[in-house]
């Protein structure tokens, strides 16, 4: 039998695993401020990209990336769950604004409607949209973080995005060669974004006999093409943004789906229904204006409420789809609550003493949230605070769940249930129910994202409990510099207009699908023809073995299809690459490239936005 004192110094094996363990870099400042930097970056860059795509891209990859350049290749000591530690911070910040840019603009959206018509419009402060954002953000990562055990080490859930940032923090020396891609895209799409701001290339480019346009590029990367040839109804228009190609790239075949959605619509339905005198009649072989028609009839009266109803059946269809996920979250949390009074969790994992204590805390800032906000009473206060977080509760289990079998996060569609239901029960309050919604999509999506950081870091030897108080230390800050970014690109907009929403360079789907939702419920005045159409083929494609595939493709008949057709030139490209150059150039390459591709834009397009508000003439250039 082995003497576990026999060791040097008198030391027993404990003790020496003990010093080792504790002198391996992990939580540590350089990985904090690091995390904390590039979170804060890509919140921002992806506030753009929600804005403009109608869903996020995660942040991990470019964290974990641009970490091991920074940690090994600058600071020479960076260790693989040090970088884990700086991934998990940046990927927590910049989820956790995610949950906000897809629900708070739809307040933005419905106000400059509604004073259009000359309605009233809501009065509201930021500040209980805050709270909430706040609120949401600690209870996401409150109430997944006592399922890791199960989900992680038991059940051994895939978690793909997980596995993949895992795979590039163990990569070596690779890393330094992808964050080289990372810059050299990054500085391609900046520049390119930069040229094209300026409007240096806006106009026509090409015309026919009778002077009538064939090419042109208007509102900075708007190609509009055959004008007087194809039918407007068509949409023969695509986006030359670099940002949108590069989602593409990234997605590949798994991207299809949502290009398809865009497709069916403008080129099934838009057909038929401009031929069977659906929508009002117009001259489609005349060159004019592409908005006439895209915002105007077809898209306005037909597309915009259809897409709509789909992404309200497919959202239904997933929660029931869903249901063995549910019933195996519940499992799950029944199985961690035994682990943790038996002691079996071990020092590693977060006490659920803390975690009960950070969600009385959370739901105390639930209740503020909702009390301070107009026209909502004391007992309406704590119902929205008692049963919104039950229900996001139940909601981040169900999508965590979801993510960890299949990589699908569908937080967009929890977010328009979240409204709906709050709509009810509060009386129509909408200010009250967006309060809850912001809170439930902020946590929804912390919950997905904490767990798949657990992922990472399971596979590499970190600690939960460490990347627990990471988590908790900054993902507070997302739902602040969201909210600060939304104020900043409304205030770019011009002679009345907002900076996003329909007809602009960034069409905010999300919080516009949200914004019809809203309307139609408090005002009464809801398509319910295209609504029921739309929720009939959404929950029929939502019993289709790809999970998200309704949400998807109401998300993408919903987008202006010049967004959506740039997306799927993406996913073209990213499949042709893929066979001729195998998958490890996929993995290698192409994954960084694109997502400096996507980074760069992003902020560079936001600058440009800020400098023309504080220096520019009157704003409104992205």
């Amino acid at each position: 039998m082995t003497d576990p004192t026999n060791s040097r110094d008198g030391l027993s094996a404990r003790e020496i695993a003990k010093s080792l363990t504790s002198s391996y870099r992990e939580l540590t400042p350089a990985a904090m401020i690091l995390g904390i930097i590039q979170g804060v970056v890509l919140n921002l860059s992806f506030v753009y990209a929600s804005l403009k795509l109608g869903f996020s891209i995660g942040g991990s990859t470019v964290a974990a990336i641009m970490g091991y350049a920074l940690l090994r290749g600058v600071m020479k000591k960076g260790t693989t769950i040090e970088n884990n530690i700086n991934q998990t911070i940046a990927s927590g910040i910049n989820t956790a604004g995610t949950g906000v840019v897809f629900t708070f603009p739809a307040l933005f959206l419905l106000n400059a409607k509604w004073a259009a018509e000359g309605k009233p419009t809501l009065e509201f402060e930021a500040l209980p949209f805050l709270i909430a954002g706040v609120a949401g953000a600690v209870l996401g990562v409150m109430v997944i973080i006592p399922l890791r055990k199960q989900m992680v080490d038991l059940d051994r859930l895939r978690f793909p995005s997980g596995v993949a940032t895992a795979a590039i923090l163990k990569s070596g020396s690779a890393g330094v060669a992808k964050a080289k891609l990372l810059a050299l895209g990054f500085a391609i799409s900046a520049l390119v974004k930069l040229f094209l701001a300026s409007g240096v290339l806006n106009g026509v480019w090409l015309a026919g006999d009778a002077g009538e346009p064939l090419l042109a590029l208007h509102d900075g990367d708007m190609l509009d093409f055959n004008l007087g040839i194809i039918p407007l109804f068509l949409a023969p228009a695509v986006s030359v943004s670099l940002m949108n190609i590069a989602a593409g790239l990234l997605a590949g075949k798994g991207g299809l789906p949502f290009f398809f959605g865009g497709a069916l619509a403008w080129w099934v339905i838009s057909p038929i229904a401009f031929q069977s005198g659906w929508v009002p009649s117009v001259d489609a072989t005349q060159p004019h204006a592409l908005e006439s028609v895209l915002y105007g009839s077809m898209y306005g009266n037909m597309l915009r409420p259809l897409g709509i109803g789909v992404l309200i059946g497919g959202a239904l269809m997933g929660v029931l789809m869903t249901f063995p996920a549910i019933k195996s979250a519940f499992k799950s949390l029944a199985t961690a609550a035994k682990t943790s009074k038996s002691g079996e969790g071990g020092s590693d994992e977060m006490p659920l003493q803390v975690l009960g204590a950070g969600v009385v805390i959370a739901v105390i800032l639930f209740f503020a949230a909702a009390k301070m906000t107009p026209g909502v009473s004391v007992g309406q206060a704590v119902l929205a605070s008692l049963i919104g977080t039950v229900w996001l509760g139940l909601a981040a289990l169900i999508v965590a769940q979801a993510t960890g079998m299949t990589d699908i996060s569908p937080m967009s569609g929890m977010a328009l249930i979240s409204v709906t239901l709050m709509m009810f029960l509060l009386d129509k309050n909408v200010l009250a129910s967006m309060v809850v919604g912001v809170a439930v999509c902020v946590a929804i999506g912390q919950g997905a994202d904490m767990m798949q950081d657990l992922k990472t870091g399971f596979m590499i030897g970190g600690k939960p409990i460490k990347q627990s108080m990471a988590q908790f230390a900054a993902t507070w800050m997302g739902p602040i510099i969201t909210m600060g970014a939304i104020y900043l690109f409304w205030q770019a907009g011009e002679g009345g207009k907002g900076g996003f929403g329909p007809g602009t360079e960034l069409p905010a789907p999300q919080a516009g699908a949200l914004m019809g939702i809203v309307e139609g419920l408090s005002t009464g005045n809801i398509p319910l023809d295209k609504y029921a159409f739309g929720a009939v083929l959404g929950a029929v494609l939502g019993v289709a073995p790809m999970a998200g595939l309704g949400v998807l493709m109401g998300l993408a008949m919903y987008l202006p299809f010049y967004i959506t057709l740039g997306y799927g030139v993406g996913c073209f490209i990213q499949m042709g690459l893929a066979k001729w150059k195998g998958p490890a150039f996929y993995e290698s390459k192409l994954v960084p490239f694109a997502a400096g591709l996507i980074v760069g834009e992003a902020l560079t397009g936001m600058g440009y936005t800020a400098f023309q508000i504080f220096f520019g003439a009157g704003g409104g250039g992205h």
